[in-house]
């Protein structure tokens, strides 16, 4: 909603949006079979012509998520793209795409790229880029001078690689007792799910669908 309009503040929302959620389209446009430079002039202009047209000035009417109306709205752009017209514009947009980013990030998918469908890799980036963001909303709060390094320890316990420490090698580590970091751990994680909680709310129109998008996030994750 708040990139809706003409105003500083929206157009400032607006590139925000763009730089956030670029991922997910791109990924979703790779599994189209499109090759990586291909994918990224699509991407490009997909944004490009988000900005320009001020599509999204539509979503206050509707009941409606971000994450299904940015799907939608590929799929739509993808349908009507003729060759490869609009490559030449690459770059030419309000807001600058970034495409090393892209590239470091080809490839990163927690599942062999063949057995998902384009949908559930623009959904599995779609959840990865909002624990992304809520991580660093938490960050914010978290480091401060000196916090840092519990941050990461914490951090690092909230995933499931084989080698995290555990919660008494990290009072260890850091000087602390470890009643001290389990309770350090339990602010964290409801820290963590407000985080998240807070970013899907950022994205839908009607406050009623955080619970659904809540729901489904933790579905794609597992899936």
């Amino acid at each position: 909603m708040a990139a809706q309009g003409e105003s500083p503040a929206a157009e400032e929302a607006l590139e925000k949006l763009c730089l956030t959620y670029w991922r997910p389209v791109y990924s979703f446009i790779r599994r189209q079979g499109r090759g990586t430079s291909e994918a990224e002039d699509l991407t490009q202009s997909f944004f490009t012509r988000l900005l320009e047209r001020r599509d999204l000035n539509s979503v206050r009417r509707e009941k409606g998520r971000l994450r299904s109306y940015l799907l939608i709205a590929a799929k739509h752009f993808l349908a009507s793209e003729r060759e490869r017209a609009t490559s030449a514009r690459r770059g030419g947009g309000l807001v600058a795409i970034p495409l090393e980013e892209m590239r470091a990030h080809e490839g990163n998918a927690t599942e062999p790229v063949d057995i998902l469908t384009a949908d559930r890799i623009y959904e599995r980036r779609w959840a990865l880029t909002v624990l992304d963001q809520a991580f660093a909303r938490l960050s914010v709060e978290y480091c401060a001078p000196g916090n840092q390094a519990l941050f990461d320890q914490l951090k690092r316990l909230l995933t499931d690689e084989p080698n995290r420490p555990s919660q008494a090698q990290i009072a260890n580590e850091l000087g602390m007792s470890e009643n001290a970091v389990k309770q350090a751990y339990h602010r964290f994680r409801l820290a963590y799910r407000e985080c998240v909680r807070e970013e899907i709310a950022q994205t839908v129109a009607v406050p009623g669908d955080i619970e659904d998008e809540l729901r489904h996030l933790i579905a794609v994750l597992r899936s």
